[in-house]
């Protein structure tokens, strides 16, 4: 039985909501953030990264880092642009892109279902991302960015979520990229009780996107029971904020690969290679070689796209991670061929996710690389298999789209002071 809660929000007034949400704070770095928030002092990019505050060159995990985030946190309450609501709610927030749409919704889940695995992983996380994000949030006293959820759907969810969908909205504004954001508020006592009971009959919540985030709200929510010995339970950072999405709604995108070099071997001699463990077929159409299956993929070099197929006997379907796409090009091609034997650490392979298209490999081959592979995008169901065996995926392997927005929820973990409500 997992927890969905109901809480009271910290978000901005309907007429600031476009201007301060924005995208999660790990898919830019610090210069790209300044850039995108030099006519924008709203952006919420201000909290989530707020180096770009401070002068060129400081060091990301400075206390000032923090402390500036913290101040600009609460400027936005101070000045009105953002008020807490009066009472605990729930918030269906529906994201719409390319023709496709996906509603979740916005609460708090417990630190206790995600030591338990309720909340169920797939990812390593590194231990200086966590720290970055522990003090992040210790020191704002906040949850500012929400953990990308998700479920396998249910029908009486479904049907009370449809419900609000229909009432006028409390946000509704679209992005540069051409996404669509709407949310609508659950405020009736007996309709939040219902769809958290709804949710209790879940088997399991998966984290989608997310993992140093969530590992991040739990560890604080740990110190603060050590600071706290006599806790209730019931004390907000018990709990951390999350946007819940039905699993058949969303859609992963695929995680491409450069490569740096041709580890020392000749174009005639890569392909040679390639050609033990798959079935190597020259391209002879323009365009770029989109893999239309699993075990299907895209080679491209020297201005020539190759389609590969992985040999049956190089693949293991009875094993939910070595079944994947990104596992069996790493295990048959990347380490073998290209001599890249870890691809979390190898400064010869880089990562493009499938939101910039595969232009962007051919691009990236022009200038700064020498080789790229087009990938089949890994299943939510390979996903779910995974995390419910209790493993984990190799890195890079889901790339989600839309990004959730950070900055039109956030989540208090304590009353420290004065927030203006709504």
């Amino acid at each position: 039985m997992a927890v969905v809660r109901p809480f009271r929000a910290v978000r901005p007034k309907k007429e600031f909501a476009s201007k301060v949400a924005a995208l999660p704070y790990d898919v830019m770095n610090s210069d790209e953030a300044r850039c995108l928030t030099k006519d924008d002092p709203l952006s919420f990019l201000h909290i989530d990264k707020a180096e770009i505050d401070l002068p060129p060159g400081t060091d990301l995990y400075a206390d000032e880092v923090y402390l500036k985030a913290k101040e600009n946190l609460r400027a936005l309450t101070g000045n009105g642009i953002c008020v807490q609501d009066a009472k605990p709610m729930l918030y269906v927030y529906r994201q719409e892109l390319g023709g496709r749409a996906q509603t979740g919704i916005a609460a708090c889940v417990s630190v206790d279902d995600y030591l338990s695995n309720k909340i169920k992983k797939h990812e390593f996380t590194r231990a200086d991302k966590e720290a970055d994000r522990i003090r992040h949030v210790d020191v704002c006293d906040a949850n500012t960015g929400p953990i990308f959820l998700t479920y396998r759907a249910r029908a009486d969810i479904d049907t009370l979520i449809a419900q609000y969908t229909e009432n006028e909205p409390e946000y509704a504004f679209s992005r540069d990229d051409g996404t669509r954001h709407t949310v609508w508020l659950i405020d009736n006592e007996r309709e939040i009780a219902a769809l958290c009971g709804y949710f209790e009959q879940v088997d399991a919540f998966y984290i989608a996107d997310g993992h140093h985030r969530a590992a991040s709200a739990v560890r604080v929510g740990q110190m603060r029971r050590s600071r706290f010995p006599d806790y209730t339970g019931e004390e907000e950072f018990n709990f951390f904020l999350a946007v819940l999405f039905k699993s058949d709604e969303l859609k992963i995108m695929d995680y491409n690969r450069v490569l740096k070099d041709w580890n020392g071997l000749t174009k005639e001699e890569l392909l040679e290679r390639l050609g033990e463990r798959f079935c190597v077929k020259k391209c002879n159409d323009t365009g770029c070689f989109r893999p239309g299956q699993k075990h299907q993929f895209g080679f491209y070099v020297e201005n020539e796209w190759y389609q590969l197929t992985a040999k049956p006997e190089y693949i293991d379907e009875s094993d939910p991670v070595a079944r994947l796409d990104v596992s069996i090009l790493q295990r048959n091609a990347i380490a073998p061929v290209f001599g890249i034997e870890d691809p979390r650490t190898d400064k010869r392979i880089d990562f493009v996710g499938g939101i910039r298209g595969l232009e962007e490999l051919e691009r990236r081959v022009a200038t700064d690389m020498a080789a790229a592979f087009s990938m089949f995008p890994t299943t939510l169901e390979d996903l779910m298999a995974i995390a419910d065996s209790n493993q984990v995926m190799p890195p890079k392997s889901t790339w989600f789209e839309p990004k959730l927005l950070s900055g039109l929820f956030i989540h208090k973990l304590s009353d420290d002071g004065p927030v203006a409500e709504a």
